[in-house]
């Protein structure tokens, strides 16, 4: 079915802007679908990524581009803080409801990515499901956040909410791509530890496989993640003590029992596409409430260009729509 009607009323001179024409999307499998040309920015991004990984000139896009990709999102404050020693950001849309938060937890590959980089993509999803959003700046492989000190700090975050009086009930866990994995291996900390499982998570094209096992790695359509790429950061992160099937680090592996529901996103371009839906049949299999969707023509984490592609927003109302009930809204 398609689902956007784009006016022609857009700035030509604007690399995300799109003339008529009719664009679609959907999770049933032999769609035929037209990415819209604001959702090739995701794919000049990681192409940019890729050509960077080749010079020896230090050119290339910085980290805080990838934020580029995202617009602002009207109606949302952001106020820096910390929780547990770790810097966090709360995302504030007008009107949300303070007694419900998502707790957010950027990608970037263990190694990139922070609270500036992902703040307009969680305003535009807290907006969208009238909450608040935490944002945590977990540390990162050259500061010293190899595994398990992510992991640690994700959980220190969740305790330091329910210190406020936040009930589990009342918050999800969101993540994209390395966040996602720590959306899921937060959640298994704190059954772990004994705390209470949060009400819900949200994971965008998460890395649940460090292996990388999947046969989407062999696809050819992804322009950044090849197997290769994708194990050599979790080599990195994880280090010599612990193996990629390890069921700590990959959840395709892990015992996912007694977990909250999961919503899963994932491109149907991304070489990460297996990861998304592996973690769906093991989640399903260990009994959880779980949903996957897939986007027909997109890559990994595309919910960056929310504000700007259509497919990206889609993405973003659908997270909020799911997410709402299992906060009580």
């Amino acid at each position: 079915m398609c689902r956007y009607r784009l006016s022609q009323d857009l700035n030509r001179n604007d690399p995300f802007s799109v003339g008529d024409g009719l664009h679609c999307r959907g999770s049933e499998k032999g769609e035929t679908m037209m990415a819209s040309k604001q959702s090739k920015a995701v794919r000049r991004h990681w192409e940019a990524a890729r050509l960077a990984m080749t010079r020896t000139d230090g050119e290339g896009p910085d980290d805080e581009s990838w934020g580029d990709l995202t617009a602002e999102p009207r109606g949302v404050d952001y106020l820096e803080t910390e929780t547990g020693g770790r810097p966090a950001m709360w995302a504030l849309p007008k009107d949300s409801r303070p007694d419900r938060v998502l707790l957010c937890l950027h990608g970037g590959g263990f190694v990139g990515g922070s609270v500036y980089t992902h703040r307009k993509l969680f305003g535009h999803l807290a907006k969208a499901a009238g909450v608040r959003a935490l944002l945590i700046g977990y540390r990162l492989l050259p500061e010293g956040g190899g595994y398990p000190v992510p992991v640690d700090e994700g959980e220190a975050a969740y305790r330091w909410l329910l210190g406020q009086g936040i009930a589990a009930e009342h918050i999800a866990f969101a993540g994209d791509s390395v966040g996602g994995w720590l959306a899921v291996t937060v959640q298994l900390r704190a059954r772990e530890r004994g705390l209470p499982r949060p009400a819900a998570a949200l994971l965008l094209s998460p890395f649940a496989d460090l292996e990388a096992s999947g046969e989407s790695y062999e696809a050819g359509t992804d322009p950044l993640f090849t197997r290769e790429f994708c194990r050599s950061l979790a080599s990195g992160f994880v280090g010599e003590g612990v193996g990629l099937r390890d069921p700590r680090v990959n959840l395709l592996y892990a015992d996912l029992a007694g977990l909250s529901p999961l919503y899963i996103q994932a491109g149907g371009d991304e070489a990460l596409l297996d990861d998304a839906r592996g973690l769906d049949e093991r989640a399903g299999k260990a009994g959880l409430d779980v949903q996957l969707d897939v986007f027909p023509g997109m890559l990994h984490t595309f919910q960056m260009a929310a504000g700007r592609a259509p497919e990206a927003d889609d993405a973003i109302q659908r997270l909020a729509g799911w997410v709402r009930p299992r906060l009580g809204l």
